[in-house]
């Protein structure tokens, strides 16, 4: 069993059969030792591509995209915007994305500036569930011309069909805990 299962079983809690808490040491605290595991694990999943930038959105992917990005030689990480401010490029790429977590539509956004046809991607994020967010950055990548190498997610709730919709489009997913079902309050991870 990895390290992330491991924290799971200990310090994850279940809500209402649906919603996998870990706010405790992923997404709002940080266990920084687990990411660095985390960091390596993806470099290792992913060692044959030829990767010069990570793509995530925020807010929770950035820290995990950060520390996987030192394991690739320090490649840039870029994350896509879920709001627009007065200091954001009106020069964008754009796709809607649906939050499970939040139950809300969201237009992501990335500047052309820091993304383009010579961008070989791989795309990190904390959960997948239905796909939206990583469908969202396919797009994005996609507008920009740039090929997405992988896509490494740290949960994925297996049970709500997102891995499927990045099959289809051929590319490499690996996740590092795949959550088969949230039932009686206790997570089933998946044998894979």
């Amino acid at each position: 069993m990895n390290k992330l299962v491991n924290k799971i079983i200990r310090e994850g809690k279940v809500i209402e059969d649906r919603i996998l808490k870990v706010d405790n040491f992923l997404n709002h605290q940080i266990d920084v030792e687990l990411f660095n595991w985390m960091g390596k694990e993806f470099k290792e999943r992913f060692k044959d591509k030829d990767i010069n930038k990570i793509m995530t959105l925020e807010t929770s992917g950035i820290g995990i995209a950060c520390i996987v990005a030192q394991y690739f030689d320090n490649v840039p990480v870029v994350f896509a915007k879920k709001h627009s401010g007065t200091n954001m490029d009106a020069n964008v790429y754009e796709a809607d994305v649906y939050s499970f977590t939040k139950n809300k539509d969201y237009k992501i956004r990335v500047s052309k500036n820091y993304l383009n046809e010579n961008d070989k991607v791989l795309i990190i994020d904390d959960f997948l569930a239905m796909g939206s967010a990583s469908a969202g950055l396919i797009s994005l990548c996609e507008q920009a011309g740039a090929a997405v190498e992988g896509i490494g997610i740290a949960i994925e709730k297996k049970f709500q069909q997102g891995r499927q919709e990045i099959l289809n489009k051929g590319i490499q997913l690996e996740s590092l805990a795949i959550v088969e079902a949230l039932e009686d309050g206790k997570v089933v991870f998946s044998k894979e």
